[in-house]
């Protein structure tokens, strides 16, 4: 009977194990609590929403190679003081300086921090760990400088490789592995300048080098969290130029992609006039203006329920309202907090040049009115009460009719529908109060694309909306002619664009090529002019002449119509065109991006038959669905 019960638990715990894992929950055997993301919402272990409040901690990325202060001040006495203040979440800047053989930690007192002495920085690091997990807080890691005297634009420089730059996180991420203190990695300072999102250049972009890293820090520990700040300009389809971090504008088109799911979290950095001077704080209608643009930047991603945001650094010297830095601060923890995000204030220290600190200079008075600012954030913590947005939100498409399903939310009483002829909004409210799961959007235009997405209430309050989903009511053409298609380039990132097309004719009459017209649906990725030519063709390459024309949408800004001259002959009834090999390049060879174009698909590499290559008769749509 005892071994009977044994076999049993240990069965409901592997079934259990593996339902968690499926959902990319982490399951530890020690009663761990580890975070792991939700939508919009960060949640541990158990599901319940975190509740953070978070701060910076300055040092180890300097010369010092300690948290600062350390020199007028015990690290328990600091803690103490920011654990008192309510903060539970700290923010660890380092340098890879730091671990470097030889390199020692200065500028302490080690009379009023005798644990500390002969320790090594990174053994002084794990001190401060062991601390903060004495004192119930948790910590993010931020790779905030290459070496302590440069504050890089890449994640790699002349004298700090990625390579170093990814396995010093690798072994960060093992020397902490099963210590749930350290629940994430920020991986890299404040990217900008020369750093883009989405070019594609493996030397320059961001989100690439973000995948690379993070999924390397997960191989290893797959419990953390991965903190991926913006860029500051250089975002592929986007214009703009924001703070260094700040501009998470390419998240929209190109997320970042890790191999374990429900571990992203997108860290904006965000400052106000004190730092810099911006446009935007000229504008006539400042501070009113700053929430649009916040929205427009990277407030998105927390309000379309695409993952968490955690404003990662804001700060500044002047609290008070009748100031420009006083407003933009206030505004910016009023945004925060009216769309319950996360964050972590910069900073603690007063050394800070731009900004000041939550101390003042003497390292032990706190700053009382920038205290009384974040209390605003502090006691409208995210709760659990409010319901959770809408999972895996689906569309299918009808004639004149969209039809919307939606996973339930346990603590929702109802569900709102919201519906956009623009990707990213802004909605338009359809439905209030829905009790079931599911709506069905009718009397559309056929041919036109809309966007939808859904939120869920209770007597709390509404969620942020779910995911974006779109939907095209349309329908391919039921005709005699069809398109094949197949991928003779299946690279997705480089210079030329090679798709094969075959026309087929299931009618019983024969069909003149002379009166049909192609088209495949691409993105130029670029203003460069785009080229076309016919490697071959059966029907004879000089028989087939191309025209190129632009459009519009996520997935293609250009088509290439291939049509054909009475040279060509015709189709016979049950027969086909033969192969055509299409070739583009654009003028100065530089790369297309070809994964989100709406005509390729890189795992057809024989001929299929393809609604998204279109096809028409004189004139008329007789095969395919246009983007």
């Amino acid at each position: 009977m005892k071994g009977k019960a044994w076999r049993l638990t240990l069965t409901l715990t592997l079934t259990l194990f593996l339902i968690a894992s499926t959902l990319g929950f982490q399951v530890t055997a020690n009663g761990s609590n580890y975070y792991h993301t939700n939508g919009s919402r960060i949640e541990d272990v158990s599901g319940n929403t975190a509740k953070f409040n978070g701060v910076s901690w300055f040092g180890f990325e300097t010369a010092n190679f300690a948290p600062h202060g350390l020199w007028t001040r015990s690290m328990d006495s600091i803690l103490d003081q920011i654990k008192g203040k309510g903060y539970n979440l700290l923010r660890i800047p380092y340098t890879n300086e730091m671990f470097q053989p030889g390199k020692l930690s200065n500028s302490i007192d080690y009379s009023i921090n005798p644990d500390l002495q002969g320790l090594t920085p990174i053994q002084i690091l794990d001190k401060l760990i062991e601390k903060v997990r004495a004192k119930g807080m948790k910590v993010l890691l931020d790779r905030h400088r290459p070496t302590s005297v440069e504050q890089s634009e890449l994640w790699y420089t002349s004298t700090v490789s990625e390579t170093t730059w990814v396995e010093d996180w690798k072994m960060l991420a093992q020397r902490y592995l099963g210590n749930d203190t350290v629940i994430g990695a920020d991986l890299h300072n404040e990217p900008h300048g020369n750093a883009c999102w989405g070019c594609g250049d493996l030397a320059r972009d961001w989100r690439l080098a973000a995948e690379r890293a993070g999924n390397a820090i997960l191989s290893v520990n797959s419990n953390w969290l991965i903190i991926v700040e913006g860029v500051s300009s250089n975002v592929q389809g986007q214009t703009g130029n924001y703070w260094w971090g700040g501009n998470l504008k390419g998240v929209q088109n190109d997320p970042v992609r890790l191999d374990v799911a429900n571990r992203v979290v997108y860290s904006p950095h965000d400052y106000g006039p004190g730092v810099a001077s911006q446009p935007w704080f000229s504008d006539p209608t400042f501070p009113n203006n700053l929430p649009s643009i916040w929205d427009a930047y990277w407030g998105y991603i927390h309000k379309n329920n695409v993952a968490p945001i955690l404003v990662g650094e804001f700060g500044g010297r002047n609290v008070d309202t009748t100031s420009s830095e006083g407003k933009w601060q206030n505004t910016l923890v009023d945004y925060i907090r009216a769309n319950n995000m996360y964050w972590t204030y910069w900073c603690v220290n007063p050394n800070s040049g731009d900004t000041g600190g939550l101390l003042l200079d003497d390292w032990v008075t706190w700053n009382q009115p920038k205290q009384d600012m974040l209390n605003r954030l502090m006691e409208a913590s995210p709760g659990p009460t409010v319901p959770r947005a809408p999972a895996s939100v689906t569309a299918t498409d009808g004639n004149t009719q969209a039809s919307l399903s939606w996973t339930a939310t346990n603590d929702a009483t109802s569900y709102n529908v919201k519906r956009s002829t623009t990707s990213g909004g802004p909605y338009t409210t359809l439905a209030v109060g829905v009790t079931g799961t599911s709506y069905t959007d009718t009397g559309l235009t056929n041919g036109t694309t809309y966007y939808y997405v859904v939120s869920a209430v209770n007597s709390v309050g509404e969620s942020p909306n779910s995911a974006q989903v779109g939907v095209t009511p349309q329908r391919a053409p039921s005709g005699n002619l069809t398109v094949q298609y197949r991928a003779a380039d299946t690279n997705v990132n480089d210079n030329q664009i090679k798709p094969h097309l075959n026309i087929k004719n299931n009618g019983t009459n024969s069909v003149n090529l002379s009166d049909l017209k192609i088209r495949y649906y691409f993105t130029k990725d670029g203003s460069s002019t785009v080229n076309a030519w016919i490697d071959w063709a059966q029907v004879g390459g000089e028989n087939i002449q191309h025209t190129f024309a632009s459009t519009s949408g996520n997935s293609t800004d250009t088509y290439v119509e291939l049509s054909f001259s009475s040279g060509a002959g015709s189709i016979p009834a049950g027969g086909q065109s033969g192969e055509v090999q299409l070739r583009m390049a654009k003028t100065d060879w530089s790369n297309f991006n070809e994964a989100n174009d709406y005509s390729f698909d890189e795992t057809k590499t024989s001929f299929v038959d393809w609604d998204k290559v279109t096809l028409f008769q004189n004139g008329t749509l007789v095969w395919g669905i246009q983007p």
